[in-house]
């Protein structure tokens, strides 16, 4: 089931089609005891509003991330830092026990499906992170995923890793949705994650990855961010990413970023 923000309510898709949910309060529905029963029970059909109407499936949830879960990411997290000192961090977070977990956005900073994302000022290096990203309730439990965008500046992370927050964090650095795919299991390791950037019209970049390269497993890095810490409303967890542009490459204001994962669809945001 896929379960969509608008501005027009709450709806749930299934295979009998799309049907609106009676809620007005997103985070009382994040939090049902039996959300899968609920949204199965519900029987209001309905047509979907277009997609200029759909928001972001976000309450009062924060956005937490993942880093160096793929090798690809510890790769190009240790080559943009090295000349920081500080390339072998991410080499042995890759390995550690313990991954790497950090704020990444409140909900006032979470740009909707269709919406511009923000280029930051002082940043010359910026960079689409397309990320399974882990719908999780206020008693830790995975209700499903959707596809993230944790957008990250590169070279102020690469100055120092101790500069990661400004790298993360600043308006419209995350973007979520364009649904939520309610399911109790973990997405299988052939799912896929695609990424493409358009430029002018043309495809600037294009990636590709499946989480078979995820080296830990989504209950693995919810487990961590719940240990000893508490959310009220719930929260969102992305996973990291598997895909990362050559070292040339950077965003410039209008381009089109889409990122594509099985079973929720596409998330795209133009960078402003």
């Amino acid at each position: 089931m896929q379960l969509y923000r608008t501005t027009q309510g709450f709806f749930v898709s299934r295979t009998d089609g799309m049907h609106r949910l009676p809620d007005t309060d997103w985070d009382a529905l994040w939090n049902r005891e039996d959300l899968t029963g609920y949204l199965e029970a519900v029987t209001a059909p309905a047509e979907l509003p277009g997609a200029s109407e759909w928001l972001a499936p976000i309450g009062t949830q924060e956005v937490w991330a993942a880093g160096v879960t793929y090798f690809r990411s510890r790769t190009a997290r240790m080559e943009e830092s090295k000349d920081a000192g500080g390339g072998t961090f991410y080499d042995r977070v890759y390995e550690a026990e313990r991954p790497e977990i950090f704020f990444k956005a409140t909900p006032q900073r979470v740009i909707a499906p269709g919406g511009a994302m923000h280029l930051r000022s002082d940043s010359k290096w910026m960079v689409p992170e397309p990320e399974l990203t882990l719908a999780i309730n206020a008693r830790g439990e995975i209700i499903g995923y959707t596809a993230g965008n944790d957008l990250s500046c590169r070279d102020i992370e690469g100055e120092n890793p101790l500069y990661l927050p400004q790298a993360k964090c600043f308006a419209g650095c995350a973007s979520v949705g364009p649904c939520v795919r309610i399911q109790k299991a973990t997405p299988g390791a052939e799912t896929r994650i695609h990424l493409v950037i358009e430029r002018a019209g043309a495809a600037a970049f294009e990636g590709e990855t499946t989480l078979a390269q995820l080296k830990r497993t989504p209950e693995e890095l919810a487990g961590f961010l719940y240990r000893d810490n508490c959310f009220n409303q719930g929260t969102y967890l992305m996973t990291g990413t598997g895909i990362v542009p050559e070292d040339d490459f950077t965003l410039q204001s209008g381009d089109l970023v889409k990122i594509t994962i099985d079973g929720v669809g596409t998330l795209a945001n133009v960078m402003g």
